[in-house]
């Protein structure tokens, strides 16, 4: 869609643009959910973050280069520009669209990860340690739409599951991950698999990247047991059977009713969806999966 005067992005993006020597001209909205992406002229994608993100930005595009300085197939950063750019209190990066493309298959997935993992850690770049519970808080708190009640139980998970988090089982070595790895953010272009959103990229435990997956089947029921299986023949693990799991499906699940009621905030007719959420992880919608729907589209 056309970027419009009421799009709260938009500001940031054209002083952006001016500084970087950017055309704004006939920007489109591709997305907007956490950050805004827009599509502009000459095959450049422009990601608008929200206000008070440029050390996530400065790491994307950080994490961006180096993984395509060792040919590690990552979305590209627009040279030529120096980034990010800050604006409007928000951060601005701009990168390479991708040529037509799908979402990565299952095997696809548990491969890419596979490799990743395998890497070694960059010398001249230090990864932010990995907080899966980062926002949460802030989330809650200011989830206007939420009843008091529930504000203070989810404030209680997410300082149960922080300290949960930080009392982990033992499992593989941390390693450079993703943080959030599904077959939206690795996807199957023309000339191969290509990893995106590297906002949550991190050093962290390997599980996090490979319960992403397994949530969607176990939790959502959004692949079905011949993807997942795919998942783990691709990756060589079946990451549920570790004993750590249950702790990163429920700091994921959290991650995704907080983020309902975030949303909620902004469109009101999402409200439900994140009452239903709720409601699940309360234990007042029966067992998993649960039929949750998209609340940004």
């Amino acid at each position: 869609m056309t970027a419009t005067a009421l799009d709260p992005a938009l500001p940031a993006l054209q002083a952006a643009c001016i500084t970087a020597g950017v055309d704004s001209g006939g920007a489109t909205l591709m997305r907007a959910s956490e950050n805004s992406l827009y599509r502009l002229q000459g095959g450049i994608v422009a990601r608008v973050t929200r206000p008070g993100q440029q050390a996530v930005a400065a790491k994307e595009v950080a994490v961006s280069r180096w993984l395509a300085s060792i040919g590690f197939p990552v979305v590209q950063v627009a040279e030529g520009v120096e980034q990010p750019v800050s604006a409007d209190g928000r951060a601005v990066t701009f990168w390479h669209e991708l040529p037509s493309h799908t979402a990565g298959s299952p095997i696809q997935v548990g491969q890419i990860l596979r490799a990743l993992h395998a890497l070694p850690l960059p010398t001249d770049l230090t990864l932010p340690r990995l907080n899966p519970l980062v926002r949460l808080a802030e989330r809650v708190e200011g989830a206007s739409q939420l009843e008091e009640g529930d504000r203070a139980w989810l404030a209680q998970q997410v300082e149960d599951l922080s300290a949960a988090w930080a009392s982990l089982p033992l499992g593989r070595p941390w390693c450079a991950v993703h943080g959030d790895a599904w077959g939206g953010n690795i996807v199957s272009t023309t000339a191969g698999v290509v990893m995106l959103d590297l906002e949550r990229f991190a050093y962290g435990p390997p599980e996090w990247d490979l319960t992403a997956m397994a949530v969607d089947r176990e939790s959502f029921g959004a692949i079905s047991a011949t993807d997942w299986h795919a998942v783990c023949d691709g990756y060589g693990l079946d990451v549920t059977t570790w004993e750590g799991y249950e702790t990163l499906r429920a700091i994921r699940e959290l991650r995704k009713v907080t983020f309902a009621w975030q949303i909620a905030d902004q469109d009101p007719a999402r409200v439900d969806q994140a009452r239903y959420r709720l409601a699940c992880i309360q234990g007042r919608e029966g067992p998993r999966p649960w039929n949750w729907v998209a609340v940004v589209s």
